[in-house]
């Protein structure tokens, strides 16, 4: 009997040309698309129906808009409200697609769990681990908000895509006509049209209230709409006439104030994570030469990983790096291999 395989599909063309080679090499294939939001104007669902319907393969679409809900609109609220700036798709990885997906195919009796990322994975017989390494595309590698996959998770993981380029995966929809061959990939949060704060205030009834700009010294710059609608690093938008360019440092929550400053006070040469996820290492008890990310489209930096007595991941850059922020992810490499990642919380 061929080996079953869940494929969860996004209704765009990476995770539809997985589902293509998977069946193509003899997989019975089953494609899954947790319902996650309702979105009026999108197309997603339909696409991945009609995909499985070209395929000749079963198409499930179970309703999970309570724990999406629950697991990453109402994280992203928080976070914004603890002054952080929050990844949502490392937390939709994390919370809900990927322990559902294979909650689903346990229950189900598959063998395998697939997606479209952009990143593979490989056995380590010294280690003993799975490991799981960029996608050969450098500029689509997707690995960053993978790293929170556990050791049974990667082993039943399959990444068809992970050695291929984007236009290899695009000629490949062409060449099998599918719908959704010249579909743009997603930009920007999924669940959000428009801009974040009018999703937070519409959505998940947060308000602001007007505080103050305040320079380093804590000398008054001017009036700002609320310290939940600036993230580090940011410059436009501020509303204030400066003399020169300045940027978001820092928030206060508690008394509400937005710290401002030059470009020069963004950098540090230091990251620190809590909810640490070891991949392709069992642990790190010893200062290691990395290389590491901050954010999603950073290019990795080097530096030395190590970790504190209370279970926190850190990273001493060689170089200092720019507005790195708590809420979003530190990842470690050593090659294309991904050591681990957290949460950045300072």
């Amino acid at each position: 009997m061929n080996k079953k395989v869940l494929v969860a599909l996004s209704g765009g063309v990476d995770s539809a040309v997985a589902a293509y080679l998977l069946k193509s090499r003899g997989y019975d294939v089953t494609g899954i698309m947790l319902r996650l939001y309702d979105k009026p104007d999108s197309t997603d669902t339909n696409d991945a129906r009609k995909l499985c319907e070209a395929l000749g393969i079963p198409f499930v679409n179970p309703d999970y808009r309570e724990e999406f809900k629950t697991q990453v609109i109402n994280r992203f609220a928080a976070s914004y409200l603890a002054g952080e700036t929050p990844n949502p798709c490392v937390d939709c990885n994390r919370y809900v697609k990927l322990p559902f997906v294979f909650d689903y195919a346990d229950k189900q009796g598959f063998d395998y769990v697939a997606t479209g990322h952009y990143a593979r994975v490989s056995f380590n017989e010294v280690t003993n681990r799975f490991e799981l390494r960029k996608g050969l595309d450098s500029k689509k590698d997707q690995s960053y908000v993978l790293y929170n996959l556990t050791q049974p998770m990667l082993s039943r993981l399959l990444l068809p895509i992970g050695e291929l380029s984007k236009s290899q995966v695009r000629e490949i929809a062409h060449e099998q006509n599918f719908i959704n061959a010249n579909k743009r990939d997603s930009q920007d949060i999924c669940f959000i049209n428009g801009n974040y704060y009018d999703y937070l205030r519409d959505n998940c009834g947060v308000t602001t209230q007007a505080g103050n700009f305040v320079d380093k010294e804590g000398n008054i710059l001017g009036i700002h709409k609320g310290a939940v609608c600036y993230t580090r690093g940011q410059r436009k938008g501020l509303g204030l006439a400066l003399p020169q360019p300045m940027y978001v440092l820092s928030k206060n929550m508690q008394e509400n104030t937005v710290t401002l400053g030059f470009n020069e006070d963004l950098f540090s040469d230091i990251a620190v994570a809590d909810e640490v996820n070891f991949v392709s290492l069992s642990e790190i008890n010893t200062e290691i030469r990395v290389t590491a990310r901050v954010r999603y489209n950073q290019t990795e930096q080097s530096g030395t990983a190590f970790m504190t007595d209370d279970g926190r991941l850190c990273v001493r850059f060689d170089t200092p790096q720019r507005a790195v922020t708590a809420g979003q992810s530190l990842v470690v490499y050593q090659g294309d291999s991904v050591l681990a990642g957290g949460k950045i919380i300072e």
